[in-house]
């Protein structure tokens, strides 16, 4: 995988303490897949690597305000976030009760995404970023390659991937950057995305191979 950093960005979806800690109320079902694939640590190793070779970092986050609540219809597993108060503020235009809740980011990415370089899109309100301006921050930088990471797999990291492939952007999905589910009756969701994601991305990778590509990415513009 080549790219060039100074038009590659890493793309981190939902990386926040309902899908990623103990605590979060997701953890019973994507707890195991997050372990096994040790997502957090390979987050963690991704942004370092952005960081120190200058690849760009953007966040699409998923945020549900009290007027959210107003929806009258939804998916399985919208419809379930909902009921279980899911990436949940108080309000559009406040942070109190933030830190620390469910919607807030896991502390350990807390250095890399509070650093005043990343830039955070408004909210993805179901899957994809067809509702935030991702697309908008990515253009506007002159992104044209997206390294694709975070939760969940088969859902918002799915998404992800196929509206931005539709944009136009050239995307490669690092595969032990992300998790999902597991449903003892809707199944697998990382087997499903692992999947899709081979039909759909430009390439997938892991976090080793993403990270020596940054490397060398910067590299190669020093050279």
């Amino acid at each position: 995988m080549d790219i060039d950093a100074r038009n590659t960005a890493l793309v981190i979806t939902d990386p926040q303490n309902d899908f990623l800690s103990p605590q979060g109320v997701t953890w019973g079902l994507v707890g195991e897949s997050v372990t096994e694939n040790r997502t957090v640590e390979h987050l963690v190793e991704l942004l370092e690597a952005a960081k120190a070779n200058g690849v760009p970092v953007f966040v699409s986050p998923h945020y549900y305000y009290p007027t959210d609540k107003g929806w009258q219809f939804g998916g399985t597993v919208e419809n379930l976030m909902h009921e279980i108060g899911m990436f949940g503020r108080t309000g559009a235009l406040t942070l109190d009760g933030f830190a620390g809740s469910g919607a807030d980011w896991l502390d350990v990415l807390k250095p890399y995404l509070e650093d005043g370089e990343t830039i955070i899109a408004g909210p993805h309100k179901v899957y994809g970023p067809e509702s935030n301006d991702l697309s908008l921050q990515l253009r506007k930088r002159g992104i044209q390659r997206v390294l694709l990471a975070g939760m969940s797999a088969n859902l918002c990291v799915e998404a992800h991937l196929r509206e931005l492939i539709e944009d136009g952007f050239e995307v490669t999905v690092i595969r032990d950057a992300t998790a999902a589910a597991k449903h003892p009756e809707l199944g697998d969701g990382y087997q499903a995305a692992i999947t899709n994601f081979g039909f759909l991305a430009s390439g997938v990778v892991t976090t080793d191979e993403a990270v020596e590509s940054m490397r060398q990415a910067s590299v190669a513009v020093a050279g």
